[in-house]
């Protein structure tokens, strides 16, 4: 079997069943964030046949994005990230560090209610709840170490408290032991015994040494001895009153105790009272021994390098939730002003630059990446402006929520480009209503002719206009193009007409006429379209009022509408003939009949209004 091993910003992934020496290793970038990579996956039978089709093998470069409970996780801590930066009247002194401390805290509760419902889902597939505590105990230490900062004889019970928390499993240990018939030869007696001490519960822990020396008689000098050790081991406490200095001085006397009977080799039969013995952590790993990377990130945070923590767990952690909100936490602490990198963004941008570009590429969480976007202000809009051309629209909702985020930060060109984007897809789909709106929104003049155009073509099959909601309030829209002016004039005419506003429906059909933005094409119907308000009068022959009234044409508009008919016909002569001749033929002659008419009662009108 091959492999080959793909690294993502010090996150390392194997690829199994890949084949390097016959040189068919080869990567494309799909969508996500993701590369496919040709694999010899299949079976031995597969393999022998020619020609066979390659597989391919997904590699993602943020996998933990698809993971329920870290996905709750990126979820409930946005708020507390975006309520920290909002927080602009920031406190100073003793107010400010424990308003900080509140915001570790938060942050630190929301990691224990997600190892939580990992515990209670159960999930068996690259199981986070071991992340998820590692993330808790790192986090803890930082913040008694570097957020908190107290004093030094408050920060050792801090710490105390720090180690009971988290091994918490010792008091179930105990309930083992002491159930068992014989305690001290209890396979987790000693493990329990070394925990006491390291918490610091050295009563609890003399109580169980004593368990050994009633079972084993010739340990009991040793345990006498080991006894006394423990009772005079120094442990801080709140309610202590003695200084630094008294507590340096009584733990260095302790300490060296402790190693001059190790090296009269009191305990060196006894190598469980032994270990217990050898108190200094440098014991305790060994010499040459290689410490984990939870113990290289733990040892970096009591020597109080934090650029060497946030680098450990980097390296360590499946994704950058972690190191990025730290990061930004203890920015706020004012702990980082130092550490800046060689390209010109900080460490703290950087890694939220890092942690928001994997929340894009999931279907739902690259909402919360905006607004860490928003507070990197060296990269930030450029990263955002990158990363949101690549969102796939799958919806019209979708869309409009980008759309949204896009113009409240002013982002012209991607706003015309998912406008675009949309209204080609929405004429894809004959819904010519919702491409126009989006061509409007992207103040696009040449689409938005096109699809007047669709629009007036659709009429002139059909009679009816679609989407008229959308065409009645067009509104100031409409100065976009001269196509939809006319568009929009023109519907505006046939509301008129309905609404039997014949004066102003026919001033109106006149300006669209003799203003020449009508399309060629559309000038007979036009001129069509006058002609039931040419023979308006006719409606009203057997009423007793005076016919001239009915007059709506004046002279002079009738001369005008004389005239486009005239270049109508002129223009259609030169082009090639009407598919129906007859037909058109017969139109033009009833347009000039009814023309004629009309001039004729309207000079007939015009001539008596000026005698009386």
């Amino acid at each position: 079997m091959f492999a080959c091993v793909i690294s993502f910003s010090l996150k390392k992934q194997l690829i199994p069943e890949v084949n390097s020496d016959k040189k068919q290793l080869c990567f494309e970038w799909g969508p996500g964030e993701m590369l496919v990579c040709e694999t010899l996956f299949g079976s031995a039978e597969n393999k022998e046949k020619s020609p066979s089709c390659p597989y391919v093998y997904i590699v993602r470069k943020d996998q933990d994005v698809y993971s329920q409970t870290l996905r709750k996780l990126f979820n409930e801590s946005h708020g507390i990230f975006v309520g920290l930066q909002k927080d602009e009247k920031e406190k100073a002194g003793k107010s400010r560090t424990a308003q900080l401390v509140r915001v570790s805290k938060s942050y630190r509760s929301v990691i224990r209610a997600c190892m939580e419902d990992s515990h209670q889902m159960a999930i068996s597939t690259r199981d986070p709840v071991s992340i998820l505590s590692a993330m808790e105990l790192i986090w803890n230490l930082c913040e008694i170490m570097f957020i908190e900062a107290a004093p030094a004889g408050p920060l050792l019970c801090h710490l105390l408290d720090w180690v009971r928390l988290h091994v918490c499993d010792v008091d179930n240990m105990v309930c083992e032991v002491l159930r068992s018939e014989t305690p001290a030869k209890h396979e987790n007696f000693w493990n329990v015994v070394t925990i006491f001490v390291l918490q610091g519960r050295m009563d609890e822990a003399r109580q169980l040494l004593s368990k050994e020396a009633n079972t084993n008689p010739t340990s009991v000098s040793m345990c006498k001895i080991l006894d006394e050790l423990m009772k005079k081991m120094p442990v801080p406490s709140l309610g202590n009153t003695q200084t630094l200095t008294e507590l340096e001085l009584k733990w260095q006397h302790w300490h060296e105790e402790c190693q001059r009977f190790l090296k009269d080799g009191t305990f060196a039969s006894h190598p469980h009272m032994e270990t217990l013995c050898k108190s200094s952590l440098d014991l305790f790993l060994g010499g040459e021994s290689s410490p984990e990377p939870l113990d290289s990130i733990l040892l970096a945070a009591f020597e109080f390098d934090i650029h060497q923590v946030i680098k450990e767990c980097s390296i360590a952690l499946s994704n950058w939730w972690f190191v990025a909100h730290l990061t930004d936490l203890l920015d706020h602490c004012n702990l980082l002003q130092s550490h800046n990198l060689y390209f010109g963004s900080n460490m703290r941008e950087y890694l939220l630059l890092e942690y928001a570009s994997g929340l894009f590429s999931h279907h739902s969480l690259w909402q919360l990446a905006v607004d860490y976007f928003d507070h990197c202000p060296e990269y930030g809009r450029a990263y955002l402006e990158h990363h949101i051309e690549r969102i796939p629209l799958d919806t019209e909702y979708k869309a409009l929520k980008v759309l949204r985020i896009c113009e409240q930060r002013m982002m012209n060109e991607q706003v015309r480009s998912i406008c675009k984007t949309m209204a080609m897809k929405a004429v894809q789909n004959n819904r010519l209503g919702s491409a126009l709106s989006w061509s409007i929104r992207a103040k696009d003049a040449a689409f938005a002719t096109l699809l007047s155009d669709r629009f007036l073509k659709e009429y002139c099959e059909r009679g009816t206009f679609s989407d008229l909601d959308l065409i009645d309030n067009l509104g100031p829209s409409m100065l976009l193009s001269d196509r939809l002016t006319f568009l929009g004039k023109y519907r505006e005419f046939h509301r008129m007409y309905g609404e039997k506003q014949f004066f102003a429906a026919a001033k109106l059909l006149l300006m669209l006429m003799t203003a020449r933005i009508a399309p060629c094409s559309f000038w007979m119907t036009l001129l069509t379209d006058a002609l039931p308000l040419l023979e308006q009068k006719e409606a009203n022959v057997l009423m007793l009022t005076v016919a001239f009234l009915q007059v709506i044409f004046s002279a002079d508009q009738t001369y005008e509408l004389m005239r486009c008919l005239e270049d109508v016909t002129a223009t259609e002569s030169k082009k090639e003939k009407f598919q129906d001749e007859d037909a058109e033929t017969m139109k033009v002659e009833m347009l000039r009949l009814a023309l004629a008419r009309n001039l004729a009662r309207a000079i007939v009108k015009e001539g008596t209004l000026e005698e009386s």
